[in-house]
């Protein structure tokens, strides 16, 4: 069920935004949808999600209705402020979506279509579980609207999957793929490496399915324990080894350059992709610090530099839209010094890089230090005045933000 939410400031029950806030038209703006429903709690997992007998008087065939009446809440907030804008980008994350009948995934997405307009050629991406992806499912999707789907393929290595309390079918990965691909859809496929057990040989194994499917993209994120986690606990007992930083970064050098031999791009630290475009343009606002507006339980938004969370348990949630009000739990405008942490953070992972004047004048002079450790491109702070990272820089992402914040 993930962790604790923020402090923050006491947010409104009526949802309105301070007084003074200017919200400019010219900055794009996302949705995502968060489903937090699925079928098991996957022992590494920290997101807000639930399973059926963790509910507790939320139901799953009133979810869509209860997020809807948030999107029409978003609509008037935004309206007082002048900030209604098409939506460039619109991501269905859990959770697992598709655990939702696609029927009910096409609601939400009419009704913030209906809210907020969409821009012709939008990016709508829809996560999910290889198991229930079916031809029905997908051309439901699409006839809504949908151009993309993520699939949680994590691994191909069957004691891989176990250590992660993954439970689908591997070989639906494969009919998932399929199914979306013929439909017209763009596919990208998640993998997660370093689990307990899991040798190079078996990350490299897990590759070459990935690459076998052809997609247009793929994410490959290391496993980190989270506290709170069944794997955490695990971990604690002794009963699994810790990650292995050395084997993960093994593991990430074979990544990148396998994914390079077969055409694919990085261009974040974690997130590869093919030539033409297939970048997740979603994921890219937030690096980029656009605006979007997070929809359902523990849900987070970003707006004018104005931060919120929703309540997280899904009751707690259709309780307060029940009775009008807004699920913001809480809120916060960053003060600069957070701004630039952010902005340093989340663009020194981008390919393009970080522009040398969003650092703090007392920590520019560190790029020099970061460029002689083989971190930073020194060619590409010379000339284009902006933080590049080497493949070691990748590997060592949290050192260069470190250097550059603190």
């Amino acid at each position: 069920m993930g962790g604790p939410l923020p402090l923050g400031d006491p947010a409104p029950a009526d949802g309105r935004f301070p007084a003074g806030l200017l919200v400019d038209p010219a900055v794009p703006f996302s949705a995502y949808l968060h489903v937090p429903f699925c079928r098991v709690r996957c022992g590494y997992c920290d997101f807000n999600t639930y399973t059926a007998t963790e509910l507790r008087g939320a139901r799953q065939d009133q979810y869509a209705d209860t997020l809807i009446r948030e999107i029409e809440l978003a609509r008037d907030v935004l309206d007082q402020v002048g900030g209604v804008r098409p939506m460039d980008t619109v991501f269905f994350g859990g959770g697992t979506p598709t655990l939702l009948p696609a029927g009910d995934l096409a609601r939400m997405l009419q009704a913030a279509t209906d809210a907020f307009g969409i821009r012709d050629g939008a990016e709508v991406t829809v996560e999910a579980n290889p198991d229930t992806v079916t031809p029905q499912v997908v051309q439901t999707l699409l006839e809504a609207g949908v151009t993309r789907m993520s699939i949680g393929m994590q691994s191909a290595v069957p004691h891989v999957l176990a250590a992660l309390d993954r439970t689908h079918d591997p070989e639906n990965v494969t009919t998932a793929v399929r199914f979306a691909r013929e439909a017209g859809l763009d596919v990208s496929v998640d993998l997660i490496y370093g689990a307990p057990g899991e040798s190079l040989a078996d990350w490299e194994r897990s590759l070459d399915a990935a690459l076998a499917l052809e997609p247009d993209h793929i994410s490959a994120y290391a496993l980190i324990i989270e506290d709170g986690t069944k794997l955490a606990r695990q971990i604690r007992r002794g009963e699994v080894p810790a990650p292995d930083d050395d084997l993960q970064a093994d593991m990430y050098e074979l990544a990148d350059r396998r994914l390079a031999d077969a055409g694919f791009d990085w261009y974040e630290v974690s997130n590869w992709a093919r030539a033409g475009g297939h970048e997740s343009r979603h994921n890219l606002a937030y690096w980029r610090g656009s605006d979007w507006w997070g929809f359902g339980p523990g849900a987070h938004s970003h707006v004018a530099g104005l931060r919120w969370w929703n309540v997280k348990h899904p009751a707690a949630y259709a309780q307060r839209l029940s009775l009008g009000e807004s699920p913001a739990a809480g809120r916060e405008r960053p003060d600069e010094q957070a701004r630039t942490l952010e902005r340093v953070l989340l663009r020194s992972r981008l390919a393009d890089g970080l522009d040398i004047e969003d650092i703090a004048e007392t920590h520019r002079e560190r790029v020099a230090e970061l460029i002689s450790d083989g971190l930073v491109d020194a060619a590409s702070a010379l000339r284009d005045r902006r933080v590049r990272l080497t493949l070691r820089g990748r590997l060592l992402a949290d050192a260069v933000v470190r250097a550059l914040t603190e």
